[in-house]
């Protein structure tokens, strides 16, 4: 799958990944996903920069380090049952796939032509685990519920509520939130239904869009 200076430059980013992430699974995962994949051919070269690029349609594909720390704090398990909102161009999707093993990734794209493109990307690469569907995420997808984790790509003011509904009493929240200084924020989902946060510091992501959008 790799090869060269993607080899090289990959090797040098999870030396990097390691310094900061105590989870080994997660820097599998991390290794184990070809970043190169899914940058467009121009950003090509910076594949493996620490650092968000550009996808289209206003999106980026996130810092890889920022992949991994989510990664960490949704503390993922084989088998498990994972919502992801703002599929991008799939990488993070992948790297949750390769977390959860058998396990399943729903994921929803506002964007049409990105989650078709991520569609074809993830089938091409051998993600069978992974179902996209172009949407609002603000909705979830209620079909798949309950999931075990949910997590956010982009930053929105509050956690959706028909995500927060979808998620199983005892599974987790994890998503940049907040109108202007973002920060992530970890839930834990209570039985009756509350959220027990943890803040895990500011960050900047691109806006969640759609029907929900402040």
């Amino acid at each position: 799958m790799f090869g060269g200076d993607d080899d090289a430059t990959r090797e040098h980013l999870l030396e990097g990944l390691r310094q900061r992430i105590d989870d080994s699974d997660v820097i599998e995962a991390m290794g184990a996903v070809p970043r190169e994949e899914f940058v467009p051919d121009s950003q090509r070269s910076s594949a493996y920069a620490d650092r968000p690029l550009p996808i289209g349609e206003g999106q980026t594909i996130s810092a890889p380090h920022m992949v991994a720390i989510m990664a960490e704090l949704l503390d993922l398990e084989p088998g498990q049952t994972v919502l992801e909102i703002g599929t991008g161009c799939g990488y993070h999707a992948a790297v949750t796939a390769e977390l959860v093993g058998s396990g399943s990734v729903y994921s929803v794209e506002y964007h049409e032509s990105l989650a078709r493109e991520a569609r074809e990307r993830l089938a091409e690469l051998g993600y069978e685990g992974v179902s996209i569907r172009a949407g609002d995420g603000h909705e979830g997808w209620a079909e798949h519920a309950p999931y075990d984790r949910a997590y956010l790509t982009c930053a929105a003011a509050e956690f959706p509520d028909a995500v927060v509904e979808q998620v199983r009493p005892g599974g987790v929240l994890l998503g940049p939130l907040g109108d202007g200084h973002q920060r992530l924020v970890r839930a834990s989902k209570r039985e009756g239904g509350t959220l027990d946060r943890e803040h895990h510091g500011g960050v900047r992501f691109v806006r969640m869009q759609g029907e929900g959008r402040a």
